[in-house]
């Protein structure tokens, strides 16, 4: 008889599909949105996207609230909760005619979204998982690749062929038609609500190593490790962050509107690729090492196309800096993981994603504030390399010298 597949599989497909949906409508197909409401409503881009950005900045706030609620109740209502208040603002989005109409919108959207994110995303596979929780948060993530993937043309799609009210309530229906019965009906606490153990397997079948120690939020936040996790990822996701908003208008110049679509999708096609390869071996590896080295060609990367404005140097830096981009985000949550064990992780790690989420949501302004003081992007490549080089050492320097355990 084939073994049964263990039920914490079913919970990281559940949140695989929850990411192509949160992601795709929630961070991803916003510049679609943006887009429509400043050519059919007459408000600025720059209006709209202050919205988001201040809805970016409240999302990240309710990271601090997600992950603990998450840790003492389980996923199901707080993802089910998600799911209708990230459905609700989809709704409103498309149907938005003023700019006060835009921040309701959007902050209503970024509420839901909050409670779909990386924070409730990792502190729902969390308690399922002790040997492969690399590999098991780094699978889910692979759903934010794909809805990064498939987003943008799709919504543009249902723009030009139904209207975009018409297609945001589409997308407010698929919220509530998948990721609502996933939560309520897929998602479990912890593998003891099924009389099961982490992993799916029994003590007495792994080794006779103590568990690892897990910490508290409160002394979490207190140790260099978490300081220096928090400060190198804010950095490197805010930069990340700031030149994936500005690739197109990068791109432009150099390859054309076409061309310029063309490599934004084959960056994000990398950046799957590059999830694959951590889901492969994230339970192998060093973490903090491995930061460094994709936070370091990260750097190299956007160094080169700032230093060399050329198309062959464009395309080929876009692929490798693409190549990171996932796994930026994805290293976060399972070192955290890793470090400072399951007892408390939803709390801790959605403290250290209030910060980094904040640092996202500035980090498109700062990339335009620098493209309009100095007259281009050179400047702001250069400095984004710099701090993604700062971040390298910082998440380096910062591994615990001991075990945690």
């Amino acid at each position: 008889m084939a073994a049964r597949v263990f039920y914490g599989w079913w919970i990281v497909a559940a949140c695989l599909v929850i990411a192509i949906l949160s992601w795709g409508l929630g961070i991803f197909g916003v510049g679609v949105s943006i887009y429509a409401i400043s050519q059919t409503r007459g408000i600025s881009v720059g209006s709209v996207s202050t919205a988001f950005t201040v809805s970016a900045i409240v999302s990240a706030i309710a990271s601090f609230f997600v992950g603990p609620l998450i840790d003492r109740y389980g996923p199901r209502l707080v993802m089910a909760l998600g799911a209708i208040t990230m459905a609700a603002g989809i709704a409103l989005i498309g149907q938005v005619q003023t700019l006060a109409h835009a921040y309701g919108a959007f902050i209503l959207s970024g509420l839901g979204n909050a409670c779909l994110s990386v924070t409730a995303i990792t502190a729902a596979i969390s308690p399922w998982f002790e040997k492969h929780q690399g590999r098991a948060m780094s699978s889910a993530m692979l759903g934010a690749s794909v809805g990064g993937m498939s987003s943008t043309p799709i919504l543009i799609f249902g723009v030009e062929k139904i209207g975009f009210s018409a297609t945001m309530l589409w997308g407010a229906g698929l919220m509530l038609a998948i990721v609502l019965p996933l939560a309520l009906f897929v998602m479990k606490k912890s593998p003891t609500e099924l009389g099961l153990y982490p992993d799916g397997e029994q003590p007495q079948a792994k080794n006779e190593q103590a568990p690892p120690r897990s910490f508290s939020r409160a002394e979490a936040i207190r140790t260099a490790a978490f300081i220096s996790l928090v400060v190198a990822f804010s950095l490197g996701l805010g930069v990340q962050v700031g030149f994936l908003t500005h690739h197109v208008t990068l791109s432009v110049p150099l390859l054309g509107a076409s061309g310029a679509a063309f490599i934004v999708s084959i960056t994000a096609i990398a950046a799957f690729l590059g999830r694959v390869a951590l889901a492969r071996w994230a339970d192998q590896v060093d973490l903090r090492v491995t930061s460094a080295i994709v936070l370091f060609v990260a750097a190299v990367s956007l160094e080169a196309i700032a230093v060399l404005p050329l198309v062959w140097v464009l395309v080929g830096a876009s692929v490798v800096y693409g190549l990171t981009t996932g796994n930026v985000t994805s290293l976060s949550p399972i070192i955290v993981r890793r470090e400072f064990g399951a007892g408390a992780f939803g709390a801790i790690n959605g403290a250290a994603w209030m910060v980094i989420g904040i640092a996202c949501a500035l980090g498109p302004a700062l990339f335009g504030w620098l493209y309009d003081y100095f007259g281009g992007y050179t400047v702001a490549l250069h400095i984004a390399a710099a701090l993604d080089l700062i971040a390298a050492a910082i998440v380096y320097a910062g591994r615990p010298r001991k075990s945690l355990s």
